[in-house]
Parts: structure tokens; sequence; C-alpha cells
């Protein structure tokens, strides 16, 4: 699968996105080890972009990376699976455009609905998704690993279209 339809295009406040290569990954993993207690590895990237998920990178005007997100179609529904902004420029509105081009995406691949699990304790990414428009869904108990154990997942999901009948 492509990371976008051949007749699909960014619209212009969106043109900064770029796919995802491998010549990313080494700055992608210094923002992961800065950004999460248990970051992904270099595997769960290269695995992503050869099982062809979604993979979009944003750089700032000196070419440096600070966004990054990473996404899978399940058939007709579309699975966020790592957003990340670098700590300096959170709040300035990058997370909200990586969502609005994989909001674009999936219309554009006929999602109805794109979805995320987020940790319980990460409130400032859950009020980020609501504001958004995001509703919670669902709670995933244990799943994510912690510093004292297991941490439980809220799994939301934001509605983009009703699926054809």
């Amino acid at each position: 699968m492509s990371a976008q339809p051949r007749d699909f295009a960014w619209p212009p406040s969106l043109q900064s996105l770029q796919p995802l290569r491998a010549l990313d990954l080494d700055e992608v993993m210094a923002i992961e080890a800065v950004s999460y207690s248990h970051p992904w590895t270099r595997g769960n990237f290269i695995d992503s972009m050869a099982a062809g998920y979604a993979g979009f990178v944003m750089r700032d005007e000196q070419a440096r990376l600070c966004a990054y997100f990473l996404a899978m179609q399940v058939i007709d529904e579309m699975h966020l699976l790592n957003i990340t902004v670098i700590e300096e420029r959170q709040g300035q509105g990058l997370a909200r455009r990586m969502l609005d081009a994989l909001g674009l995406l999936a219309r554009a691949r006929g999602c109805h609905q794109v979805w995320l699990e987020v940790r319980e304790s990460n409130v400032r990414a859950r009020r980020l998704y609501e504001r958004y428009g995001f509703v919670q869904s669902g709670l995933r108990r244990g799943y994510y690993p912690g510093a004292d154990g297991r941490e439980d997942a809220i799994l939301m999901t934001l509605r983009l279209m009703e699926p054809a009948p």
C-alpha cells in the first residue's frame, strides 16, 4: 500500500509534510528517545515502513525534523500509531496540522474514522485530541508499559464520514 493515492495532493498549508524515509530514522530515533519513557525502536519504524504504513515528517525552515506521524489503514479505518512533536515546537499547531493531514489522507483512502490509543496519564495529548473532535470510545487496561507496572490506554475515535452502504 502506498503512502498516499496517486491523485492525492496536500493543500498549501500542509506542503511541508514529506513521506517518512529510512534517511529520517536517525533524527526520529533521537526525538523518540527524549519524548517517551518507552520509545518505539528503529525496528518498529522499519517494519511499519516496510508494511506500507502512512508515515510523514514535518521539517522547519532550517530543515530540522520537528514532527512526525505514522498510521496504518485497517480496511475502512485509519489507526494513528505514533504522532510526535519535538518539545520546543509543542503548542504551535504542528500536531493539529498533522491530524489535518491524517484526516485528508484517510478520507482520500475511503476511511470513515481515525482511532488511536493514548496513555491515560497523557492529559495534554488527550485534551488536544478532544479539541480536535476525538471522543473516548474505550479503555485498554494495562496496555502501555510504565515505570511502576502497566498503564491503561484510552481508546479515542474521530468520525470522518459515514461508511458506504
